[in-house]
């Protein structure tokens, strides 16, 4: 399906691995920000992972490959490596993993975040105040997050900078590379949330000098809820140790010592219970197909469609609020319309699936996503919303 002559995605090739999704053939499925399709392969794998427990009852070593097939697929997604990744069962999950392993008793004890992140983050650092955490927030201003006010929020007292990597509302997309230097200029660490952008476009933690990445796998990596995956940079693994923990975080699980707390040598030391495993089938061979489109032609498919979707919407007469700058967003094109979710659910009647978040319908293609998908929700968009605002 891949036309490797090119370094985009094209309408054609999208077109064709639409076959590779069968419910894309009586749906536009734009609501990727939110939850991707099902591929034939991923439910092609869940049947066999449900066909093995039929048989066999139970059949750990094959389990635990999954799990650590999909660690190894996450790790390859972000150039990293496999010692470097722990499974979670969340984003929640996973940020809270970290928290609990920092020292809020010390000197640094301030958490910078912003208002644009997805509340679950924020929740877990207000929630760890009663720790000792202190939290401040960098403002959304005008839909954006600006790099000056980075500036004067991180300090010397600073732990650890929190910050998503796309705005889920609006798409807006922040220079990780830049807030991992003032960070670091600090001696802070940089926490980057990827699960709006993971799939859409090129990401190199070791590049970008990322500290610590959470991601799910439900949006952009075609994956299941119950499954989310934390990149921990290898020489800052020994720094921590989390309290949120559990016998698959340990140097041996299935020694049972119920009196040891030792911690694995590697990232798994953030693991926790049981690992989710028909979700880590899921995410493995989600993220396999991510990885055969390339997130390198997937990324400049994403400005294209991008691009169209905000000229043509604006051609509607719908109200855009994102970056005018394709190159500054992510997959998420978000219009301001009188009844998100009403809006939403009439345009599911018309076979078109898009996401409400707040007063705004969210537009989200993926590689699979044609220019005609894009024309069809916007007239559509345009009607519901013109009637319901009547």
């Amino acid at each position: 399906m891949i036309d490797r002559r090119s370094q985009i995605v094209t309408n054609d090739e999208a077109r064709r691995w639409q076959r590779e999704f069968p419910g894309l053939a009586d749906t536009v499925h734009l609501a990727n920000c939110s939850h991707g399709p099902q591929a034939r392969r991923v439910r092609e794998a869940l049947d066999a992972y449900l066909e093995g427990w039929r048989e066999r009852g139970m059949d750990w070593d094959a389990w635990m490959g999954e799990v650590d097939g999909a660690r190894r697929a996450f790790a390859r997604l972000i150039g990293a490596g496999p010692d470097e990744v722990a499974v979670s069962t969340s984003a929640s999950a996973a940020v809270a993993s970290i928290a609990s392993a920092l020292d809020a008793g010390g000197p640094r004890r301030r958490v910078v975040t912003t208002e644009a992140e997805f509340p679950t983050v924020g929740h877990v650092w207000l929630a760890h105040r009663k720790y000792g955490l202190e939290v401040d927030w960098v403002p959304v201003r005008d839909g954006a997050v600006e790099l000056e006010d980075y500036e004067t929020a991180i300090d010397e007292r600073t732990a650890l900078v929190s910050a998503t990597h796309v705005y889920y509302q609006n798409g807006f997309r922040q220079d990780l590379e830049r807030i991992a230097e003032l960070a670091h200029a600090s001696g802070a660490l940089l926490l980057a949330d990827a699960y709006q952008s993971l799939g859409t476009c090129e990401l190199d933690v070791h590049a970008l000098d990322i500290d610590l990445l959470v991601s799910g796998n439900l949006k952009y990596l075609l994956g299941l809820p119950g499954i989310a995956f934390i990149y921990v940079k290898k020489e800052l693994v020994e720094r921590f140790e989390p309290a949120l923990t559990g016998w698959f975080g340990r140097v041996e699980p299935f020694v049972f010592d119920v009196r040891t707390l030792d911690y694995a040598a590697d990232a798994r030391r953030f693991e926790t219970g049981t690992p989710p495993i028909i979700a880590a089938v899921a995410a493995r061979a989600g993220m396999e197909i991510v990885q055969e489109v390339g997130p390198a032609r997937i990324g400049p498919r994403i400005e294209e469609l991008s691009a169209h979707a905000i000229e043509r919407g604006g051609a509607l007469g719908l109200e855009y609020v994102g970056p005018e700058d394709v190159r500054r967003k992510g997959a998420t094109t978000a219009f301001r319309v009188p009844a998100p979710h009403e809006t939403e659910v009439t345009l599911k009647e018309s076979d078109i699936i898009v996401s409400a978040r707040g007063d705004v319908i969210r537009i989200a293609p993926h590689f699979f996503t044609t220019i005609d998908d894009i024309e069809r929700a916007l007239e559509e968009l345009r009607r519901s919303a013109g009637s319901v605002r009547q």
